[in-house]
């Protein structure tokens, strides 16, 4: 499947994979229906489906999504942002064969999704509403992010159990991490505190990237490893405390998803 050109050609393509479903999997056509074929567009389905996921016994799925809708109309972006997202998944994860399967099933891309609502409340001044959403965001899939981090578009979060991502982090465009890792602070200083992440990077598995620092354009950071000072561009390190152990063999690693830190030996002394 070639990317997409627009967000109509977009919602035309999930349309067409959601009728599949329904015709050939009965006990999921009401399911489908609810969530993909009785919307007018992406953005409403996007916000059915997480306000759904979010809700609670005190807090109505109606009344979330309301702040949803309006947040998809002010700042499209969001929706853009969104798209961009279901692409880097069926891009990068080989188990992917459809922009269906993250939209509805995967909890790395729906956490994602409603941090960037509590961003968007953040930046309004709801403080209280956007921290409501990012404990639902932590209770429901696991993953922490404080309303106020930034994050870019293209951004892939493999499996998501366990991420935290601080206050002050940066997350640029096309990055990729994986299960429990950490954009944390050393301590309980205040001010600019948290990891600053580059284009093109992967985070492998249970990283944890500590303090005021930048991880460069196209870096690989190796599972389970302790960063606790800046990684150079197209640079691969690993270990506790991390250490450069060569280059990535691509360009950009999070496109290749490819976290054998051992395929860099050897690659530092090329450009």
């Amino acid at each position: 499947m070639q990317a997409l050109t627009g967000t109509n050609d977009f919602w035309h393509s999930l349309k067409s994979e959601a009728q599949r479903i329904a015709d050939n999997e009965p006990l999921l056509a009401s399911y489908i229906h609810a969530c993909i074929l009785t919307h007018h567009n992406f953005e409403s389905s996007l916000s059915f489906i997480l306000s759904n996921k979010v809700a609670d016994d005190v807090m109505p799925a109606l009344a979330i999504r309301e702040v949803f809708d309006q947040a998809y109309l002010l700042q499209p972006e969001i929706v853009d942002a969104a798209i961009a997202d279901i692409e880097a998944v069926f891009d990068r994860d080989a188990a992917v064969n459809d922009y269906l399967t993250p939209l509805l099933y995967f909890k790395g891309f729906q956490a994602v999704q409603v941090h960037r609502m509590a961003h968007y409340l953040w930046k309004e001044g709801r403080h209280q509403l956007a921290l409501f959403l990012q404990s639902r965001n932590s209770e429901t899939f696991g993953v922490d992010m404080h309303p106020a981090a930034r994050v870019g578009k293209g951004v892939m979060f493999d499996h998501a159990t366990g991420i935290v991502v601080g206050e002050t982090a940066l997350i640029e465009d096309n990055v990729s991490l994986l299960q429990s890792v950490t954009l944390g602070g050393t301590g309980n200083e205040s001010g600019d505190r948290h990891p600053k992440i580059r284009q093109g990077v992967l985070v492998g598995a249970g990283a944890k990237i500590l303090g005021n620092l930048e991880i460069g354009r196209g870096s690989k950071v190796g599972a389970g490893s302790v960063v606790l000072s800046d990684v150079p561009p197209h640079t691969t390190v690993v270990g506790v405390p991390a250490k450069v152990v060569g280059r990535p063999c691509c360009r950009r690693p999070c496109d290749s998803m490819r976290q054998n830190v051992l395929e860099d030996n050897g690659m530092l002394d090329q450009s």
